[in-house]
Formats: C-alpha cells, structure tokens, sequence
C-alpha cells in the first residue's frame, strides 16, 4: 500500500489523516507542508489540551506529538490518547533526548528526536502507518 493512502473498504482509498502537536508555529508550518507534499491530510494543534479535544472529534490516524509544550506536556496528553483509542500510533518528535527514558514515552510508536532532516520523522510515520494496517 502506498504511505499516502489507506483502504477504507474494496477499491476505495482515503488519504491518511495526521494529527500534528507542536507549540512552536514554525516548526508546525514546516511538517505541515512536507506531510502535505506527501499526500497526507495534517490537523495541527498546539497544546495538549487541543490534541486530545483533536483525538476525540476527528480519531486521526497517526499523531506526531512533542513532548516540551507549555501547560501540559505531551506525555499527560499520550496517556489520554491511549484512553480514547490506543490503536492510534504516536509518534513522538521532541528536541529533548531525555524524555527517551521516561516510562510513559515507551507507550508511544516511535521516539524521535527533531532536526533538521525530517527523513527519520517521515520514516517513523510511515513504519506506524503500516503497522496499524496489519
């Protein structure tokens, strides 16, 4: 299947929905265009707070999450990911390493850690696409 789209039912493909949650609006314009350029539909948000309101409403289906946001944190906002519908791959993009160790961030499909390249965050989300599709 191509990482631009998913079967939905017989022939009919939709194209793969992102919910994108970042703090920082250029960082967000950036991955927004390149997922787009990709084919992919992108939701933004910049809380945790409008990630999970994101979750709830329209049931993405893959989420790329940093973690360092002000109020709550990304983790807080993962866990209540993992309640409203843990098949729902994550994808945590964060500048800080550290987070690696934290319990709550091996919950998530994949850890990776920003720059400038953004071929380690396509990939990433393209391996958790496909392994939802299993």
């Amino acid at each position: 299947m191509a990482g631009d789209e998913r079967t939905t039912s017989g022939d009919e493909r939709r194209p793969i929905r992102v919910l994108l949650v970042d703090d920082d609006p250029n960082q967000r314009e950036m991955y927004e265009r390149r997922l787009e350029r990709k084919g992919y539909v992108v939701a933004l948000a910049d809380s945790a707070d409008a990630a999970v309101g994101c979750m709830r409403e329209q049931r993405p289906d893959v989420v790329v999450l940093d973690i360092a946001m002000p109020g709550r944190d990304g983790l807080s906002a993962l866990q209540e990911f993992l309640d409203i519908d843990p098949s729902v791959p994550v994808v945590i993009n964060t500048a800080y390493p550290a987070y690696a160790e934290n319990f709550l961030s091996w919950a998530a499909d994949a850890y990776i850690e920003k720059s400038s390249d953004l071929e380690p965050l396509m990939q990433a989300i393209e391996a958790a696409i496909s392994r939802a599709d299993d």
